[in-house]
């Protein structure tokens, strides 16, 4: 009879046990979702300041700090961008000293389009005020938008690629 009593407390063990084992499992998996949906909200945000930064970099030119101004679109850009920023900063840099252009810059608004793995598409508009330094000519605003395509390299977020949509 001592045996037939022990039955069920080990069934009853066995079966608490298995139900801890099932809750600690997804416990882990739980976590582990929760880590990953962390990450990918990082992630979209990093993208997001990492296009608007680009775009006001784009924007914000000074001929008195122009070297500075255009390493920091080029340490923003990456790839086909990047490229395309080398081959025309020589005369960015000689129109906007000649003409003694001041711009600044305004980031207004930045939307992610999509996102997969490390790379993103980040939608930018910004608006910049252009002065020309001892010209009586009055400032021209403009108004920017661009559709900027984003790759992570070395864990950091560059435009990769920014064309400009109306």
């Amino acid at each position: 009879m001592a045996g037939l009593a022990a039955r069920p407390a080990r069934i009853l063990i066995a079966a608490l046990s298995g139900v801890l084992a099932v809750l600690v499992g997804l416990g882990v998996w739980i976590a582990a979702q929760a880590r990953e949906e962390q990450g990918r909200a990082g992630d979209k945000q990093a993208a997001l300041l990492a296009a608007g930064t680009h775009a006001k970099n784009l924007i914000s030119l000074d001929y008195k700090t122009v070297d500075a101004d255009i390493k920091r679109i080029l340490d923003t850009s990456t790839g086909p961008a990047r490229a395309e920023y080398e081959a025309n900063a020589a005369k960015l840099k000689s129109t906007t000293v000649e003409n003694k252009v001041i711009q600044h810059g305004v980031l207004r608004a930045t939307g992610l389009a999509s996102m997969a793995g490390a790379t993103a598409k980040v939608l930018v508009v910004a608006d910049v005020e252009i002065r020309w330094d001892g010209s009586k000519s009055p400032p021209q605003e403009r108004y920017y938008r661009w559709s900027m395509e984003l790759a992570k390299v070395g864990g950091a977020w560059l435009v990769s690629k920014a064309v400009q949509v109306s």
